[in-house]
C-alpha cells in the first residue's frame, strides 16, 4: 500500500480546501470534469452517452455524494496527475480551453474540503482507486493501492460503468458544511450558471439514496430560462479592440416578463452570462452592474479570446473564480464594448421608472409602516386631541363632537378592585361602516384577568342591528393592568384596565345631563389610514398627505425616491431610513398643521413652525427606530 502526501504545500491546500468546501462547488467541479471529458470524446468523433449520475445520500450530521460518469475514464498515471496542484498542470494551461471547473484545483478541494473521499476509474480495461484523506497530523495524504489492476465484471456491474468511466465518491463529514435537502440539490444544479449549458448537452441526473436504496430520481436535470422577450441578438455580433488588434463577441439581451430575477451568487438569473469557447467565467452586467434599470435583464455573451488569453498567462480570471478581472487591461476593453451594447437597453428601462405610477415595499418594511402609523394614530387622539370626521376629511375637527363614534367603549378606562367582577361595552354604528367590514379584537390581558366570552373576529353583517356587545371580566391580583383594542375599517377604539387594591367598589363616570361635553380619548377615525408609493408626476415634492384618502403619499415620481425603486418597482429595503424620514416630514406636518387650525392660528407661520419642531422632537427619535426595531 502506498500512502503519499499530495505533493503541494499544505497550507495552501488547506486554505484552498475551506474556500471551496461546499457541495455545490463541488458539484460544479464534477460536473465539467465529466463535460470536458466527454468533449474530448466527441472530438475525437466517439459517440458518447452523455450521463453523468449523481446519487446523494443524506444524513442528520453528513451526507454521501457520488458522481459518475461513462466517459474516457483515467489510466493509473493520469489519476495520479490530477492530484498535483494546478497551475502549470491544468488542462487550460497546456492549453486545452475545455479545463473548467476551478481551474486544476477544485476536485482535491472540494473532496477535502468536504471531508474525504476516492476516485474510482476504469480506463482501457484496467481500474485504478485512489484515497484522499486527512492524516491523524492533518496533513492532506492519498492512497494509490499500489496501482491499477484489471478490471472486473463486478467493477463495472458496481460502478455502472460500460466501458470507460470514473466515479467520484465523497463522503461529507465536515461540521462547516451545510447538508442541504434532496430538492434543494436539484435546484441548485438546474439554476448554477456554471452548469446551465452542460445541462443542455448532457443528461444530469440526480438519484435520491436513504440506506444504501434508491428512493426516487429526478429526471433529467435542465434550467428554464424565464418568459422573455428578446432586446438584442439573438447572438448579435459586436466587437473591440486592444492592441491594435480587433477580438469578436456575440450578444444576447432579454428582458424578464415580470418574473423576479435573482441578482447574486452561483444561482444568479440576472446579468450576461460570460461564455468563452466551453467555460462559463461570470455572471454581470459590466458597467450597469447593481445599477437601477438592470434587474429584469439577462443573457448571454460569448467571447472566444477570453480563454484564449487566459491559457497564454493573462490574469482574466482569479484564482479563486470570483469573476473577470476587472483591472486586466484586456477584460477592461471586452467590458467597455459589451456595455456599450447594453446601454440603450438599460436606459430605457430606467426611463420606464422615470413613469412608474406605483411601486411597493417588501413584507417587512410594510409592515414597519403599518406599526408606525397605528401608533401616530393613536398619538394624534391621545396626545394632541385630534378626533377625525367619520367621512369628510375636511370638515373641521370641532364637528367631530357633534356625531357619534363609530366604535367607542362606555368607559375607555377601567379601575377595578380585585375579585370584583364588572361589564366592559362597546358601542357600535353600523352605518358608519362598509357591508364587508370586520371588527378585530386584540387582548392583552394577564393571566390573573379573566373575560367572558373571548373577544373573536366579529364579520359587522353578523351583528344585524346589534349596536352593543358586552364582556364580563374580573381580575384577580392587584397590580396588574391589561388593554382591549377594537379596529375595523379605518375605525379603532381602546379600552384599559388597572385592578387596584383600592379601588372603588362602584361604576363610576361622567353621566347626567350637566356633564360637559368632552374630547375622548378611546377611540377614533385613523388619522392615517394607509400608504401608498405613486407617482405624482412632479419631482419637486417627494412625499404628501392626501387628507381625501387620509394616505402618506410617497412620490415615485421624485429623483431621490426613484434612486431606491428598482426594475420591479420595490422600493429597496436598504433604504428605510428614507422612508423614515419623509415619514417624519409628512407626519409631522399634518399634526402640526392640525394643532394651529384647532388653536385658531391657522395662518401663523411662526406657530407652525413651533408646533412642527415640538412634534419632530417628541416623536422623531421613535420613528427612524420604528424602521430599525420591529
Amino acid at each position: 500500500m502506498s500512502i503519499t502526501a499530495i505533493p503541494v504545500d499544505q497550507r495552501v491546500i488547506d486554505i484552498d480546501s475551506r474556500r471551496f468546501a461546499s457541495i455545490e462547488k463541488a458539484l460544479v467541479e464534477l460536473i465539467t470534469n465529466s463535460d470536458d471529458s466527454y468533449a474530448r470524446m466527441e472530438k475525437a468523433g466517439i459517440e458518447v452517452s452523455g450521463q453523468i449520475h449523481i446519487q446523494y445520500e443524506r444524513h442528520q450530521t453528513g451526507a454521501l455524494l457520488v458522481v459518475t460518469d461513462q466517459a474516457e475514464g483515467m489510466s493509473f498515471n493520469q489519476a495520479c496527475s490530477v492530484l498535483t496542484y494546478g497551475g502549470a498542470y491544468s488542462p487550460l494551461a497546456r492549453g486545452e480551453s475545455g479545463g473548467r471547473g476551478y481551474f486544476g484545483r477544485g476536485l482535491k478541494q472540494a473532496i477535502y474540503g468536504l471531508g474525504h473521499g476516492w476516485i474510482e476509474t476504469i480506463h482501457s480495461g484496467r481500474f485504478s482507486r485512489i484515497e484522499l484523506f486527512r492524516s491523524e497530523n492533518g496533513g492532506y495524504m492519498y492512497d494509490d493501492e499500489n496501482g491499477d489492476r484489471p478490471a472486473q465484471a463486478s467493477d463495472y456491474d458496481r460502478l455502472g460503468i460500460l466501458e470507460n468511466g470514473t466515479r467520484v465518491s465523497i463522503v461529507i463529514e465536515n461540521t462547516q458544511v451545510n447538508i442541504p435537502r434532496y430538492q434543494t440539490i436539484i435546484q441548485s444544479i438546474a439554476n448554477n450558471i456554471y452548469l446551465r449549458e452542460v445541462l443542455i448537452r448532457r443528461k444530469v441526473e440526480l438519484i435520491n439514496v436513504q440506506r444504501s436504496k434508491e428512493m426516487e430520481r429526478s429526471g433529467r436535470i435542465s434550467y428554464q430560462e424565464p418568459p422573455a422577450n428578446v432586446l438584442i441578438g439573438p447572438d448579435q455580433a459586436g466587437y473591440f479592440a486592444y492592441e491594435q488588434k480587433t477580438y469578436p463577441f456575440t450578444l444576447t439581451l432579454k428582458r424578464a416578463l415580470d418574473t423576479e430575477l435573482t441578482s447574486r451568487g452561483d444561482e444568479r438569473t440576472n446579468g450576461l452570462v460570460v461564455f468563452s469557447d466551453m467555460v462559463t467565467l461570470d455572471c454581470q452586467l459590466f458597467e450597469y452592474e447593481n445599477q437601477v434599470g438592470t434587474e429584469y435583464l439577462f443573457g448571454t455573451v460569448r467571447c472566444p479570446a477570453l480563454i484564449e488569453k487566459l491559457s497564454q498567462g493573462e490574469a482574466i480570471i482569479s484564482d479563486e473564480r470570483e469573476g473577470l478581472n476587472h483591472k486586466n487591461a484586456f477584460v477592461v476593453a471586452f467590458s467597455k464594448a459589451v456595455s456599450k451594447m447594453i446601454a440603450s437597453c438599460v436606459l430605457a428601462e430606467q426611463e420606464k421608472l422615470k413613469h412608474l405610477e406605483h411601486a411597493s415595499t417588501s413584507d417587512r418594511t410594510s409592515h414597519m409602516i403599518e406599526h408606525l402609523l397605528q401608533r401616530m394614530n393613536e398619538a394624534a387622539i391621545e396626545d394632541f386631541g385630534i378626533i377625525m370626521p367619520a367621512s369628510d376629511i375636511e370638515t373641521d375637527s370641532t364637528d367631530a363632537l357633534e356625531r357619534p363614534a363609530a366604535l367607542r367603549f362606555t368607559t375607555p378606562f377601567y379601575y377595578r378592585k380585585p375579585n370584583h367582577p364588572f361589564h366592559i361595552a362597546l358601542l357600535i354604528d353600523p352605518d358608519q361602516f362598509v357591508k364587508d367590514d370586520v371588527l378585530i379584537f386584540n387582548c392583552e390581558l394577564p393571566d390573573s384577568m379573566h373575560i367572558e366570552p373571548l373577544p373573536t373576529t366579529i364579520p359587522l353583517c353578523d351583528l344585524n342591528d346589534k349596536q352593543r356587545i358586552e364582556w364580563m371580566i374580573v381580575g384577580d391580583s392587584a397590580g396588574e393592568k391589561g388593554e382591549i383594542t377594537v379596529q375595523a375599517g379605518t375605525y379603532w377604539a381602546r379600552c384599559e384596565i388597572v385592578v387596584a387594591e383600592y379601588a372603588s367598589k362602584h361604576n363610576y363616570g361622567i353621566s347626567g345631563p350637566t356633564a360637559k361635553k368632552r374630547i375622548p380619548r378611546d377611540h377614533g377615525a385613523n388619522m392615517f389610514a394607509g400608504y401608498e408609493l405613486r407617482n405624482l408626476n412632479n419631482d419637486l415634492e417627494r412625499a404628501v398627505y392626501s387628507r381625501k384618502e387620509r394616505k402618506i403619499i410617497i412620490n415615485t415620481g421624485a429623483p431621490t425616491v426613484q434612486l431606491y425603486v428598482d426594475g420591479r418597482g420595490h422600493f429597496r429595503d436598504s433604504a428605510r431610513l428614507l422612508l423614515a424620514e419623509l415619514f417624519m416630514d409628512v407626519i409631522s406636518d399634518e399634526l402640526a398643521q392640525y394643532l394651529i387650525e384647532k388653536s385658531g392660528n391657522k395662518n401663523n407661520v411662526e406657530a407652525y413652525h413651533t408646533a412642527n419642531l415640538d412634534i419632530i422632537r417628541q416623536y422623531g427619535s421613535e420613528i427612524h427606530l420604528s424602521f430599525l426595531n420591529t
